[in-house]
């Protein structure tokens, strides 16, 4: 080596090693081409733009009228089991309480006293022995739901028990909306708007998510 720092051979100056500009990265973030956290879809990408279209032009699914008890999880046996034990409690004849859910509750409105709080306390603490969530149908709320069909309930039960129903099924944050006691289908259809398909069983709602 002369003085000076030139080679003794070409009389250039020493190369220099690329500095962190010139590796295709820039300090914190990755260029477009090297994104890690979506390879290959990367913004303004052909392949984004299709992928976009594709989600735009989804169809979205009718709204569905489910029955709680035929699809999602029987509540009849709790509310026997509750109707027995209110006998002792409440000042009504249960024995004459129309089998119509629906019925029986204006009957208890008009003369069973806080059978309300009785009936949503009882529920609460025995709804797990009666009622199970089902892998099929959680599942079938779960695709419904993500498809942004909206999802509807209905039963004769008083609400207070279809409310505790839900949350032990698991269906509750799937649900839009509940129809409890006498009528409870034609109002949801009416809330629902045309075209809502009504599902009576667990067979046919695992049909409509597929």
């Amino acid at each position: 080596m002369r003085e000076g720092g030139r080679s003794s051979d070409s009389g250039l100056p020493p190369r220099r090693l690329p500095g962190s500009k010139a590796s295709g990265t820039s300090a914190g973030e990755h260029l477009p081409s090297q994104r890690r956290d979506r390879p290959g879809l990367a913004p303004g990408s052909l392949t984004v733009l299709s992928f976009g279209r594709r989600a735009y032009h989804r169809t979205v699914p009718p709204p569905l009228a489910i029955d709680l008890d035929g699809a999602l999880g029987d509540t009849r046996p709790l509310w026997n089991d509750w109707l027995a034990a209110a006998a002792r409690v409440l000042p009504v004849d249960i024995e004459s309480l129309p089998s119509d859910r629906g019925a029986a509750a204006d009957t208890l409105d008009a003369g069973g006293g806080n059978w309300r709080t009785l009936l949503e306390r009882f529920a609460e603490e025995r709804a797990a022995v009666y009622l199970r969530p089902n892998q099929d149908a959680a599942a079938a709320l779960r695709d419904l739901a993500g498809s942004g069909a909206r999802l509807g309930v209905f039963t004769d039960a008083p609400l207070e028990l279809a409310r505790v129903a839900l949350a032990q099924l698991g269906a509750a944050r799937r649900v839009s909306v509940i129809e409890t006691g006498t009528g409870a289908l034609d109002r949801l259809r009416a809330e629902l708007g045309d075209g809502a398909v009504v599902v009576r069983g667990r067979a046919e709602l695992v049909a409509a998510a597929a």
